[in-house]
């Protein structure tokens, strides 16, 4: 993932006409810089169950399992991204997807959520919005509970089957259990009014979405969420798939593109290379 942010930071100067600087100079001010929703904290957050995460190192939930990892630095550098992006334009509802399956967005969204929710005060929502092939609840060893699927069959009004996970201090919104017209619950529009409430309560909502194609799922999601990040993992993702992927996205709801599994090896003075920016930068 030696290349993560390079797509994102062509982006950013594309939509906004700022080009970041260094990475290191990036973290440092974005991490002490107070944000808007500091300032003004989301309303009073109703008490969700807690449940507890059991992880393993087949989830590659990095940021927790490895957080000492290149990996995991190169996600807590996407946060950093994120957060520098929500400075310049109203973004707070992120969609994660991909080409096609198997690219990674639901490892991207699950680290994400992880990196967002490390810092104070923020209140990080993450969502399975793949009804068809859910794995987020598996990815924390919660097993299968119930989730957007269910509370979209439901009658009930008020937003309900979110959870609270207490080490990495976010909140889950898990698939459920896989229902036979997962577009058809997608478009009767309590999804809206789900999406209406939680905008409200939280300071980031990540949405790991279906792939974009062949399915028209991911099209709804878009028209509820503020902006896209696609993931494109190298060697699986061709070239016209990624086009008609590209051309699918409204240019100004793409936020950036997120490379995985890069097969750039040169990562061995990763640490010699960072230690160096650092004291640099404070000399």
């Amino acid at each position: 993932m030696s290349r993560l942010f390079d797509a994102l930071q062509r982006s950013g100067v594309e939509q906004t006409g700022v080009e970041y600087p260094d990475t290191v100079s990036v973290a440092t001010q974005v991490f002490e810089m107070p944000t808007k929703e500091e300032e003004a904290p989301s309303s009073s957050l109703p008490v969700f169950p807690s449940v507890e995460v059991s992880l393993e190192a087949s989830s590659r939930v990095v940021v927790l399992t490895e957080p000492e990892t290149l990996a995991a630095e190169k996600f807590r550098f996407l946060g950093v991204r994120m957060r520098q992006l929500q400075q310049t334009r109203p973004v707070k509802k992120v969609l994660v997807t991909s080409t096609i399956a198997e690219e990674g967005k639901s490892l991207v969204s699950a680290n994400l959520a992880c990196v967002l929710a490390s810092r104070k005060r923020h209140r990080v929502l993450l969502i399975d919005g793949d009804l068809r092939r859910p794995v987020l609840a598996d990815k924390f060893g919660l097993g299968r509970l119930s989730g957007l699927a269910e509370w979209l069959q439901g009658e009930s009004q008020t937003v309900s089957n979110i959870y609270h996970l207490a080490e990495p201090d976010f909140w889950l919104m898990p698939a459920g259990h896989p229902p036979a017209n997962p577009l058809e619950l997608m478009q009767s529009g309590r999804l809206a009014s789900l999406m209406a409430q939680v905008t409200n309560l939280f300071d980031w909502i990540i949405v790991d979405s279906p792939p974009l194609l062949p399915l028209a799922d991911t099209s709804v999601w878009a028209r509820l969420t503020d902006g896209a990040l696609l993931v494109v993992r190298e060697g699986i993702a061709e070239k016209d798939p990624l086009k008609r992927a590209l051309e699918s996205l409204k240019k100004a709801d793409l936020l950036g593109v997120v490379l995985n599994g890069s097969s750039n090896g040169n990562h061995h003075n990763y640490y010699q290379r960072y230690a160096a920016a650092r004291s640099s930068m404070k000399s």
